[in-house]
This record gives C-alpha cells, structure tokens and sequence, in this order.
C-alpha cells in the first residue's frame, strides 16, 4: 500500500512539474521571450492552449485579466494535487479505521461513526470559515449545507459570544465545544 502512495505523490509531483513547465512556456510565448510565430511557439501552444482557453475564459467572465492563465494554471496543479493526494490517503486512513473498528465489535463501530459525525462538523465548520474568507454566505448555494451542519450550534453561540471587532469568534469557540464534547463522548463510550 504505500508503494501506491509513494507512486501518487511522485505523479502528482510530475504533474505539477508539467504544469510549471507549460505555464513559463506560455508565458515566455505571451511576452514574447519566444518568437510567437516559430516552431517551439506553436509547439508551446498547442499543448498548453487546451489546459489555459477555459481557465482564460474563465478570468475574463469574472472580470480579471486572462494572461494570468498560467498562474491559475499551476495553482490548480500543485492544490488539486494537494488534494487528490491528502483525500486518497485520508480515505485510506478511514478504511483502516473502518476495519479496526468492525474487529473491535458494535461498539468499535459505534464509536468510530460518533468520531466521523464529530469530524463532519468541524469539517462543515472550517468550509463555513474558509468560504467566509471569499465572501460566501450561508445562502450562496454550494455554501448551504455546510450552514445547514453548522448553525444550529453558531446560532446560539451568537447570541452569547459577542465579536471582537470586526472578528466574529463563535466558529473558534463552536470548534473548542465540539473538540471537548467529542473527547468526553468518546470516552464515555
């Protein structure tokens, strides 16, 4: 098994490096560094013009400037490729917690599916921060189950914790009660 995790990282590793590679190639075509009109440019082109049109569409529709394609380009390979290697080795971890567990009988299982619900609502929790942070509220529509999971406990919390400034700590201390109440849960079975 972790032949396989050793060969993920060194593909996501590789993948990334093409990224790279074909965004300073496309960035040396736009600015010119390469004769626009030569072999290597068209070479260039061709391979990276069909990873960068939907991500410069993309920048243009949001009002940004397309020729930072490239970047985004690499942005996208090296955190999809963070992602896809911490998912596959998280889903890893959670098989083997899932056969641990089964071994150890009903309460095993019961104890790891109280420790996955507790997980999902500090996961719903930290999206509920992080989407906050790009401006999305509880009624932008990817962003509604996560307030689904999360306000019952934010919403009583509001009302007694007061923000400090222009900083609204109930996530901090909502995560703080979920950490404690999972670790006294948990015990208690």
């Amino acid at each position: 098994m972790t032949l396989f995790f050793v060969l993920l990282r060194y593909t996501v590793l590789a993948a990334a490096g093409v990224a790279i590679l074909g965004a300073f190639g496309a960035m040396a075509v736009q600015a010119r560094t390469i004769n626009p009109f030569g072999r290597t440019a068209r070479l260039i082109r061709g391979v990276t013009d069909p990873l960068l049109r939907p991500i410069e569409r993309r920048i243009l529709r949001a009002g940004g400037n397309p020729q930072s394609a490239p970047w985004w380009l690499v942005g996208l390979g090296v955190v999809g490729g963070i992602v896809l290697v911490s998912g596959v080795e998280w889903l890893a971890a959670q098989a083997f917690f899932l056969a641990a567990a089964a071994g150890a009988g009903p309460g095993g299982v019961l104890r790891l599916a109280v420790d996955w619900a507790f997980e999902l609502e500090i996961l719903a929790l930290v999206v509920r921060v992080i989407g906050s942070w790009i401006g999305a509220t509880r009624y932008t529509p990817w962003m509604r189950p996560f307030a689904w999971l999360t306000e019952w406990l934010l919403a009583p919390l509001r009302r007694v914790v007061p923000p400090l400034g222009m900083f609204d700590v109930t996530p901090l201390v909502a995560w703080l009660i979920l950490e404690l109440a999972r670790g006294y849960v948990l015990r208690a079975l």
